[in-house]
């Protein structure tokens, strides 16, 4: 007995759920999208008065109509930008919704307009120049659809009409904040995740694990998760399977992430799984410098964490156990290991992280103790897309460049799908006899492992100098969370084989 309130994202009018309306409605249950003004349709018109407030009061009027005619509980699902004006809806009516679906959304937070959502810097700046003048954002061409999502899935015939139908988006919509009470909170919530576009149960469980306080309301039992094995437009790929998933969370059902327990430390922050000797430590601004026991300039190797990591975290990576225990092993091994503290946050920070990353690299080679022409740079886990700078021009100091559980190409939301850069998969063509040391884990986030591969066919197809140390059993982080004999072994091979390419005393 429940009435689906389907709220659609970026371009897309109610068309996009014809199928899974109709199946929703076979299966006993009321389906009613919601025309957003300005969007359901190819010709409608924008203008300054188009803005998330004016959304937000197609939603409510749509509530406000079921309620007025059934007593069934109300189910409202936003896909993508939809998210925002439903949970701004829900929030003015919150006694009347049961709960709230984000379709592959992101989670928009008080006080932000949906813009922030938008992982494209470039774009996001753009669009900001513009405020005020009442325009529209175009919708995507025929072959652009993939820098907003997946296509995965999507049969021809539907990308067509999704192409055809498409409507500009009114730039109020994406810059007006959205404003909430609170009351909101107190909604039940189930997240359906398509894999295909690039995040899992798995990934925001990891993340969850960092600490970020905006995702502690995650593990609260009310929310619950699906996954769908697809991309970004499930209605369109896989309306029958989206329309099982949505009877199943309006129920209640889903999968329930594990809370974080008080009383251990975070995976990030557990020992490192090798007992290293302790290293004289310099902190330089934002670099750490771990010396070696030597007089004469020594090779040096740059420790680069992964992310996005929250700005409030503490402490930061340069002081986790992984990086300040690589960066000590190197160390012990004769070379200067140095850690940075970068500025990845958000998936729209590459550029200033990899700035960041250069000036790092700078100072190091600039330290009189680093002999500046043998250097190594070692990527861990969402910093892999900055190895791509590296690869594309290699400068001939670099001498190695390493990478651990790497995620080595944009995954599909992140909206980077253009050109090289942050896109090692296509960087390493241009890598030509770098050396690079891989570390890949066998229990891999399965969206993380395939860009991976991806980037292994890409080397194996351009003839570049790749060697990849394997951990069968090893997860995501393996140094912290599987302390066993494969994982030292793997380590410890993957050290001498960076120390071996920079050059250094035979000592790890």
């Amino acid at each position: 007995m429940t009435a689906f309130v389907l709220v659609s994202g970026m371009f897309t009018g109610t068309h996009v759920w014809q199928d899974t309306a109709a199946r929703l409605t076979a299966a006993g249950a009321e389906a009613h999208p919601v025309a957003l003004t300005g969007l359901d349709g190819p010709s409608t018109a924008t203008g300054p008065g188009i803005d998330l407030e004016a959304h937000i009061a197609d939603v409510l009027a749509v509530i406000d109509s079921v309620a007025a005619t059934t007593d069934r509980k109300i189910v409202l699902v936003g896909h993508d930008y939809g998210i925002h004006p439903a949970l701004g809806a829900a929030d003015r009516r919150a006694d009347r919704v049961e709960r709230i679906v984000y379709l592959d959304s992101a989670m928009p937070r008080d006080g932000l307009p949906p813009l922030a959502a938008v992982p494209d810097q470039s774009l996001r700046e753009r669009l900001a120049g513009d405020a005020g003048d009442g325009g529209a954002l175009p919708p995507p061409a025929h072959d652009e659809w993939g820098r907003w999502g997946s296509t995965a899935g999507v049969p021809a015939p539907a990308l067509d009409r999704l192409t055809a139908l498409a409507a500009p988006q009114p730039l109020g919509t994406l810059l007006q904040p959205l404003t909430l009470t609170g009351a909101v909170h107190s909604v039940p919530t189930t997240g359906v995740l398509c894999t295909g576009n690039g995040t899992s149960i798995e990934m925001v469980q990891l993340l969850v694990g960092f600490g970020d306080p905006a995702l502690r309301a995650l593990v609260d039992p009310r929310v619950t998760f699906f996954e769908l094995a697809t991309g970004h437009w499930p209605m369109l790929s896989c309306p029958a399977e989206l329309t099982d998933v949505l009877l199943r969370a309006a129920a209640g059902e889903g999968h329930r992430l594990a809370p974080v327990d008080a009383a251990e430390p975070p995976p990030h922050l557990r020992p490192f799984l090798l007992d290293v000797p302790e290293a004289p430590r310099e902190r330089h601004g934002n670099v750490d410098l771990y010396l070696p026991d030597a007089e004469e300039p020594r090779p040096a190797v740059l420790f680069v964490h992964g992310g996005p990591v929250p700005v409030d975290a503490r402490p930061t990576p340069r002081d986790w156990p992984t990086l300040a225990g690589y960066a000590r092993m190197a160390a012990d091994g004769g070379a200067v290991g140095a850690v940075v503290d970068h500025r990845l946050h958000d998936l729209a920070d590459y550029e200033r992280a990899a700035a960041d990353v250069a000036a790092a690299v700078e100072l190091v080679r600039a330290d009189p103790r680093v002999d500046a022409d043998r250097v190594a740079l070692w990527f861990f886990s969402g910093g892999g897309p900055i190895t791509a700078d590296w690869l594309d021009a290699p400068p001939a100091w670099l001498r190695c460049l390493a990478a651990t559980y790497p995620i080595l190409a944009p995954l599909p939301n992140w909206g980077l799908s253009g050109g090289t850069r942050f896109h090692p998969a296509r960087a390493v063509a241009n890598a030509g006899t770098l050396p690079v040391v891989l570390t890949r884990v066998g229990r891999e986030v399965p969206e993380i492992a395939a860009t991976v591969e991806e980037f292994l066919a890409a080397a194996e197809k351009c003839g570049a100098d790749i060697e990849v140390v394997d951990v069968p059993h090893g997860h995501h982080s393996f140094e912290t969370v599987d302390p066993t004999d494969e994982s030292r072994d793997a380590v410890r091979r993957a050290m001498r084989s960076v120390l071996d390419r920079v050059g250094r005393p035979d000592k790890a």
